[in-house]
């Protein structure tokens, strides 16, 4: 909970707006909180039917921007598509399976935005050698295209990420706009 509120004051201290799964409950709860406390913007998509099970409503109501979606795979896709960067804090399935998708993503060359596993106190180290004996096996084709960062140190984070940004950024030509949000 304490990495994920200092996550969330990293986020607005960088003036970057948080795109997230839209529960004030738990771990991304405590990342919505840390931006908002922090006077940044937040985000949150949420289908409707976990309105009740992952936030309260009253909470909703502090966001910036609330979207409510029929369903788990328009917010998925909109968090996709309004997302310069992902982080995967220490989480439950639905946190592997959100971060996963992403990689897949990347390694069909849907993007280039950074991915990040916060690896707070070595959650995901078994992930992590998960992933090096699916490449060591032949079973990720294109491991260049997922490479996400793994980092254990909640406020190395979003230099990370803006720096990752900055190098696909000047790779493409050198755009604007870095990011805006995450």
């Amino acid at each position: 909970m304490t990495a994920g509120r200092t996550l969330g004051k990293e986020i607005a201290e960088y003036g970057l707006r948080l795109i997230y799964g839209g529960g004030t409950k738990g771990i991304m709860g405590a990342v919505a909180s840390g931006v908002l406390s922090a006077g940044g913007q937040v985000t949150g998509i949420i289908p409707e039917f976990l309105i009740d099970m992952e936030a309260t409503r009253h909470s909703l109501g502090q966001l910036n921007e609330l979207i409510v979606t029929p369903d788990m795979h328009a917010r998925k896709h909109m968090m996709f598509e309004r997302s310069d960067a992902f982080v995967a804090l220490p989480g439950g399935i639905g946190t592997l399976e959100e971060i996963v998708e992403i990689m897949t993503w990347a390694q069909l060359a849907r993007h280039e935005k950074p991915m990040v596993f916060a690896n707070i106190n070595g959650f995901w180290d078994p992930m992590m050698e998960l992933l090096k004996h699916m490449t060591d096996e032949g079973f990720i084709h294109t491991a260049h295209r997922v490479q996400p960062l793994v980092i254990d140190n909640i406020a190395d984070i979003v230099p990370a990420i803006m720096a990752q940004a900055a190098e696909i950024a000047a790779d493409r030509g050198g755009e604007d706009e870095v990011l805006s949000k995450m």
